[in-house]
C-alpha cells in the first residue's frame, strides 16, 4: 500500500478554510430547526387533533425522506413550482432543508422532554395564579430543555455529518474540499482520510463543550 505521508499532511490546511462553511450550515440550521421543533412540540401539546395530525404527516414525512432527496426537491423542484426561488442560493437551499428534516427529529425530542416535567407543576403553577405562558416559560421548558440537551446535541451531531451532501448542490464545504482536491492529484485515501479526521475532531470538540453545558445546567439538580 503506498500511502503519501507527506501528501497526507499538507492536505490539512487546504481543506480547513471550507470548515466554517460546515459549521455555518450546521449551525444555522439547527438553530432554525430548534426554534421550528419546539413549536411544534408545544402546539402538539395542546391534544388538539386536526393540529396533532397535521403536525404528525410533517414529521413523518420529513424523516422519512432522505436528506439528499429533500434537498434536490427544494433546490431544483421547488423552483419550477415557485418561479421566485429560482433565485436562491446553494446555502440557502441546504439550510432549509436540514432545518426542516431536523426540526422533524427536534420535535419528538421536545415533546417527550415536555412530557418528562412532572404535571404536577404545571397545576401548581397555575393554582397560585400564573398564566399558562409564565409556567412554561419559568417552570416547564427550563426542566424540558434539560432533559433534552443530550438528544439535541446528538442531533447537532448527526447535522454536522449529514452537512455533506450539501455537495451535491454545489456548496463548497470540506467534503467539496476533499473532491476537488481528488480530482487534481487522485491521493484518494489520504484526502478523505484527513476529511473524516477533521470532522472526527470537530465531533470530540463539540461533544466536550456539550458535557461542559450538560454538567453546569445539571449541577442545581445534583445539589
Amino acid at each position: 500500500m503506498n500511502f503519501n505521508v507527506n501528501y497526507f499532511l499538507n492536505v490539512f490546511p487546504q481543506i480547513l478554510p471550507y470548515l466554517p462553511v460546515t459549521l455555518f450550515i450546521t449551525i444555522v440550521s439547527i438553530m432554525f430547526a430548534i426554534i421550528l421543533g419546539l413549536a411544534i412540540a408545544l402546539l402538539r401539546s395542546n391534544k388538539i387533533i386536526i393540529i396533532d395530525s397535521i403536525f404528525a404527516l410533517f414529521i413523518s414525512l420529513f424523516r422519512g425522506i432522505p436528506s439528499v432527496v429533500l434537498l434536490f426537491i427544494i433546490y431544483y423542484g421547488l423552483p419550477q413550482i415557485f418561479p421566485v426561488l429560482k433565485q436562491m442560493g446553494a446555502t440557502t437551499a441546504a439550510i432549509i432543508c436540514f432545518s426542516l428534516k431536523y426540526s422533524s427529529y427536534l420535535a419528538e425530542i421536545f415533546r417527550a422532554s415536555l412530557e418528562s416535567v412532572d404535571h404536577g407543576q404545571k397545576e401548581a403553577g397555575l393554582t397560585v395564579g400564573l398564566s399558562k405562558i409564565q409556567v412554561y416559560r419559568g417552570i416547564i421548558l427550563p426542566q424540558a430543555m434539560v432533559n433534552a440537551l443530550p438528544n439535541t446535541g446528538n442531533m447537532f451531531i448527526s447535522l454536522l455529518k449529514d452537512s455533506s451532501v450539501a455537495f451535491f448542490v454545489g456548496v463548497q464545504e470540506l467534503l467539496a474540499a476533499g473532491k476537488m482536491l481528488t480530482a487534481n492529484l487522485f491521493f484518494y485515501f489520504e484526502t478523505y482520510l484527513a476529511v473524516g479526521i477533521v470532522y472526527w475532531l470537530t465531533v470530540v470538540i463539540y461533544s466536550w463543550i456539550q458535557k461542559q453545558l450538560e454538567q453546569k445546567l445539571t449541577a442545581p439538580y445534583h445539589r
